[in-house]
């Protein structure tokens, strides 16, 4: 078995202080795994990634909704309201959700996914009964994932363990 080795001035049996390595930071504020970006990459994709998911998800429910038809202006319309709508909503949930206990960050995430596909569903000509029973699976699914991803790297408050 492995023990650490003894070092100078310090009690055996003491924990060992954890810091950041860089003075004037404390070490709660250090990642656990090395950060490669700065963090200016980071803010951009924090604001970038939604407008392309809601972009990707809007042409996804235009084309849905007209299901194979032409492209006409409405159908335009729909798909860049979609979007706008969709990329909001992703980042009023990306805003709010961290600030929740696990239980209700994994909640949020699942009704917001859940009710993205439902939508995407009936806009592909399924009824209203059936694109429910399908939403309600699919947040089911992103619930379960997301609370064992909380459950396991977060403390009861919502504050990253480690």
């Amino acid at each position: 078995m492995a023990q650490p080795a003894p070092t100078p001035g310090r009690r055996p049996g003491t924990p060992v202080p954890r810091t950041s390595g860089v003075p004037g930071v404390p070490a709660s504020r250090t990642p656990s795994t090395p950060d490669i970006f700065a963090e200016r990459t980071h803010t951009v994709t924090r604001w970038v990634l939604p407008m392309l998911l809601g972009l990707v998800y809007g042409y996804w429910a235009a084309a849905n909704n007209r299901s194979g038809g032409p492209i006409t202006g409405w159908n335009l319309l729909f798909g860049f309201a979609t979007a706008i709508v969709f990329a909001a909503l992703y980042l009023a949930v990306q805003a709010v959700a961290p600030r929740l206990r696990r239980e209700q960050h994994a909640l949020l995430w699942a009704a917001f996914a859940g009710c993205a596909f439902g939508f995407l569903y009936q806009q592909a000509g399924h009824t209203v009964v059936r694109s429910t029973i399908m939403a309600l699976g699919i947040a089911a699914a992103v619930f379960a994932v997301a609370f064992y991803r909380y459950y396991t790297h977060e403390d009861a408050a919502g504050r990253r363990a480690g």
